[in-house]
């Protein structure tokens, strides 16, 4: 558990998405409409976990993790002026190693 503003219930997670690339790699700046959602970040805050026949299951990622999710994945919150993701563990995809 995190000292995070938010908690997040049960198989959720709170992940600030990684900033999105501001120039293209042979150096073109991309206007905000031309920029790629972030499909990686990093976890803030995990839920307690999964409750299956009334036994929780733990939750595989932690705080701290840096993660690989889907595009479209979660749900965009804003604390503080900082734009994070809740979203379930399962629409997790990977933890980047």
């Amino acid at each position: 558990m995190s000292s995070f503003k938010i908690q997040p219930l049960h198989d959720r997670v709170i992940v600030k998405p990684k900033e999105a690339e501001e120039k293209t790699k042979g150096g073109i700046i991309l206007p905000d409409t031309a920029k790629e959602k972030p499909i990686e970040g990093t976890v803030i805050s995990v839920g307690s976990g999964k409750t299956e026949d009334n036994k929780i299951i733990p939750m595989t990622v932690k705080v701290g993790d840096v993660v690989l999710y889907g595009k479209y994945s979660g749900t965009e919150v804003t604390v503080d002026s900082e734009l994070y993701l809740i979203m379930r563990e399962s629409d997790i995809y990977g933890i980047v190693k």
